[in-house]
C-alpha cells in the first residue's frame, strides 16, 4: 500500500533528472527525507481511516483493520497523531531547505485525506473519495515534490537552494496518470464490500453504479492513465523514453479480466485491490524511469 505515498516523489525525481535537468537538479538528500515523510503521513491517514471506520462499524468484516486486530481504538488514534506530527516535522525540514510551499501543499493533501473519512465530512461515504484521492496524490503531492526535491542549477542564474519549480500545471501533467492509477486502487477496493458499504450508508462509486458497470470502467482507468503519461510525448513535453510506462499494460490485464468475470462475487475479487496495486507500482516506477532516461539520452 505504501508505494502510493512515494510515487509522486519518484515521478518528480524522474522529471528533474530528465526533461527538467536544463534548469533544475535533483537534491538527493531532500528526496530521502521527503520519501520518509510521505510514508509516515500515509501511515497517519491509514490509521485514522481505521479509527473512523470503526466508529461507523463499516469495517466489521475487515480482518486487517488495526482496530479489529488490536481492539484498542484509542491507542490507534493517538499513534496516528504521533505519525502525523513526525511527518510534519520531516516535511518542515524539506521546506526549510527549499520552500515553505512544500508544507502548504502537503497540508492541503492531508486535508483531502481527512475529508475522505473524518467526521463530520466523511466525503468518501458520499462517493467523493476518488476525486479526493486523485487531487491529493496527483497535483498536490506532485507539486510539493517538485518544489521540495529540486534546486536551480547555478548556470540558470538563480540562487541555489531556492527549491524546485512551483508549477501547478506541470504538476497536473506529471501527476495525472500516476494519480489516476492510485485512484484505481481505491476504486477496486470497493467491489468486495458493496453489501457492507450499503448497510452502513457508504455510497461508493461501485455501489452507486453497480458492480457490472463499475467493472466496465476499469479498462478506461488503465487506458486514460497510460494516455496521460505518453500523450505529452507527441508535442515534445516528455522524452520518448516516457513510453516505458506502457510495459505496465500487461500487468493490468489480470485485474481487468478478474473484475470483468467475477465483479459480483466478493469471495473471488477480495484481492483485486492488490492486483491494482501491482499495476500502480510497475506503472509509476516505469514512468519515472522513462522520464529520467530521457535526461541520459539528452546528456549523451
Amino acid at each position: 500500500m505504501y508505494m502510493v505515498a512515494v510515487m509522486p516523489a519518484l515521478v518528480a525525481a524522474g522529471w528533474l533528472l530528465g526533461p527538467g535537468q536544463a534548469e533544475w537538479r535533483l537534491a538527493p538528500q531532500q528526496l530521502v527525507v521527503f520519501l520518509l515523510a510521505a510514508l509516515v503521513l500515509l501511515a497517519w491517514e491509514n490509521l485514522c481511516n481505521d479509527y473512523f471506520d470503526a466508529q461507523t462499524g463499516i469495517d466489521i468484516h475487515k480482518s486487517h483493520s488495526l482496530i479489529q486486530l488490536t481492539g484498542a481504538p484509542r491507542s490507534v488514534f493517538w499513534l496516528a497523531q504521533v505519525f502525523f506530527l513526525l511527518g510534519l516535522v520531516l516535511m518542515v525540514q524539506v521546506a526549510m531547505a527549499s520552500s515553505w510551499w512544500v508544507l502548504v501543499l502537503v497540508l492541503a493533501a492531508c486535508c483531502c485525506g481527512y475529508l475522505y473519512q473524518g467526521p463530520p465530512f466523511r466525503w468518501g461515504y458520499q462517493g467523493l473519495g476518488e476525486p479526493l484521492c486523485w487531487l491529493a496524490f496527483g497535483p498536490l503531492a506532485t507539486a510539493a515534490a517538485l518544489v521540495g526535491l529540486g534546486a536551480p542549477v547555478v548556470e540558470a542564474g538563480v540562487e541555489p537552494g531556492a527549491g524546485g519549480p512551483l508549477d501547478l500545471l506541470l504538476a497536473c501533467h506529471l501527476g495525472a496518470g500516476p494519480a489516476l492509477v492510485t485512484t484505481l486502487v481505491l476504486f477496486c477496493s470497493h467491489f468486495h464490500q458493496v453489501d457492507d458499504d450499503l448497510a452502513h450508508g457508504k455510497r461508493s462509486p461501485v455501489q452507486r453504479l453497480g458492480t457490472a458497470r463499475a467493472a466496465a470502467l476499469v479498462p478506461w482507468f488503465v487506458a486514460l492513465s497510460l494516455l496521460a503519461e505518453i500523450g505529452p510525448i507527441a508535442w515534445g513535453a516528455w522524452p520518448a523514453t516516457a513510453s516505458l510506462s506502457l510495459i505496465s499494460l500487461p500487468v493490468a490485464v489480470p485485474l481487468i479480466r478478474q473484475l470483468g468475470r467475477y465483479h459480483n462475487q466478493p469471495e473471488r475479487i477480495g484481492h483485486s485491490k492488490f492486483l491494482a496495486l501491482r499495476f500502480q507500482v510497475v506503472n509509476g516506477v516505469a514512468f519515472a524511469c522513462g522520464l529520467a532516461l530521457g535526461g541520459l539520452v539528452v546528456g549523451n
